[in-house]
């Protein structure tokens, strides 16, 4: 039985792109520290505030209740309650001949607890008081000798004001350093983005001329490395390509006076060096097309449902194939960056090897959010699953009844795959469902 992974599990809601982890990274801990900042204030401050506040308060009835009982009652002792009443901004008056009944009603806690140890120290331990919330007023009622001292004081007096300011202030804080945060990591994240929209243009085949480093030290060493090999590879692909066309014009030099020397032989004696010299001038140039790998073709936007028909009409014309053996299915509108001559290269050899080895030949393109498929069947012998990667080896014959080179090269395959894999894609073979071979071209969107 596997153990669950609670972090692989976790990454499928994390983001996957560099600016939302970095974002991620920034947000996770102020939002961690606004949360503690927040239980630091509403906890901890606000109930550190509030049980000074009300002890205050109760100290206040406690003085109004020793003023009460020290004073005999007359207008000496009024005059003293109206001071306080003003001073304190409290409603004071006295209830005569009355008590508190059992039980005394405690519906403020956090103020009775207050008046409780007050008066313990100041009153003694029986005081009898009750306490209540009236709108936006507390109720104290405390008994005295003569009855029972009600005050009513604001609930201000017993709550922490401007709370709502500092939550305020905490949310726009957070505003700002997010927004602050987004425009920087944008910056930063910009220069990569298009490195890699570079890399990946450079390996469908397509041009980045306008690609130029900048952002930080270490993306814009990238990008210089990037360019550095880029240009590399361009160099030598040029210079492969030239030595390669130089072989072939020095070797087709000697090849063309033979020719015009057989030329000049009776057919009979001429006819099997003739074919000779034609097959090594085919073979010359498919050499030269596996070594060049259409590098001298820029890529522009192409419908590649034209360049299917085209090279199926190629294909069937070379081989003499009537439309009952060729159908194609090709909706236009199919439109990619590629270098529209090696596609359309690599698709007639396909189509022109399924000729060789199958009576009927189904061609079609396929769209999906990632990949155009171009599918190439026919109902011949097909290629066992084990010999199917050996089939694209350069310079390679399979020893099958099915040989897709046969009479060539053995570079067939080997072109259409690096055709296909300079544009980003790639090159598949698969048992067809007309019980043949299938041969899929691959290429990114």
């Amino acid at each position: 039985m596997r153990r669950p992974r609670p972090f692989r599990l976790l990454k499928r809601w994390l983001p996957s792109g560099l600016f939302g982890r970095s974002l991620l990274i920034i947000v996770t801990p102020v939002v961690l520290l606004q949360c503690f900042v927040s239980y630091a204030f509403f906890v901890r401050h606000y109930d550190i505030m509030t049980a000074r506040m009300a002890r205050g308060v109760a100290s206040d009835v406690a003085f109004l209740v020793n003023l009460e009982e020290s004073w005999p009652a007359g207008p000496q002792r009024q005059q003293l309650l109206d001071m306080a009443a003003r001073n304190f901004q409290y409603q004071i008056s006295l209830m005569p001949n009355e008590s508190l009944s059992k039980p005394y009603r405690h519906a403020a806690p956090y103020l009775s607890g207050p008046l409780n140890a007050t008066f313990r120290s100041t009153l003694g331990e029986t005081r009898p008081f009750a306490t209540r919330f009236n709108g936006d007023y507390a109720e104290v009622r405390v008994e005295v000798k003569d009855g029972v001292l009600r005050v009513l004081l604001p609930k201000k007096r017993l709550e922490v004001s401007n709370a709502d300011v500092f939550v305020l202030w905490m949310v726009i804080s957070s505003l700002v350093l997010l927004a602050v945060a987004i425009l920087f990591l944008r910056g930063q994240v910009r220069p990569i983005e298009r490195l890699a929209h570079a890399a990946e243009s450079f390996g469908k085949g397509r041009p980045v001329n306008d690609f130029k480093p900048y952002g930080a030290t270490e993306v814009r060493r990238a990008a210089q490395a990037f360019i550095t090999m880029r240009e590399r590879i361009e160099r030598y692909m040029q210079q492969r390509t030239e030595m390669l066309a130089g072989v072939s014009h020095d070797i087709k030099t000697p090849l063309t006076r033979m020719k015009l020397e057989l030329a000049m032989m009776p057919d009979a004696d001429s006819r099997a060096m003739k074919e000779d010299i034609a097959e090594m001038e085919h073979m010359l140039d498919e050499y030269l097309d596996f070594a060049r790998g259409e590098t001298g073709e820029d890529a522009q936007p192409s419908d590649l449902s034209d360049i299917v028909h085209d090279a199926a009409l190629s294909a069937s014309k070379a081989r003499g194939a009537g439309p009952e053996r060729l159908s194609v299915e090709a909706a236009s509108g199919v439109v990619l960056t590629v270098r529209r001559q090696a596609i359309k290269r690599c698709t007639t050899n396909l189509i022109d090897n399924a000729f060789k080895h199958g009576k009927h030949v189904e061609v079609s393109l396929k769209q999906s959010e990632r990949w155009v498929e171009i599918l190439i069947d026919d109902d011949g012998p097909g290629i066992p699953e084990s010999r199917r990667e050996e089939a694209f080896r350069p310079f390679h014959r399979l020893d099958e009844g099915r040989n897709l080179q046969t009479g060539g090269s053995g570079l067939g395959l080997a072109i259409a795959r690096d055709i296909a894999r300079s544009h980003g894609g790639d090159l598949l073979l698969s048992e067809s469902p007309k019980r043949g071979l299938r041969a899929t071209i691959r290429l990114p969107v």
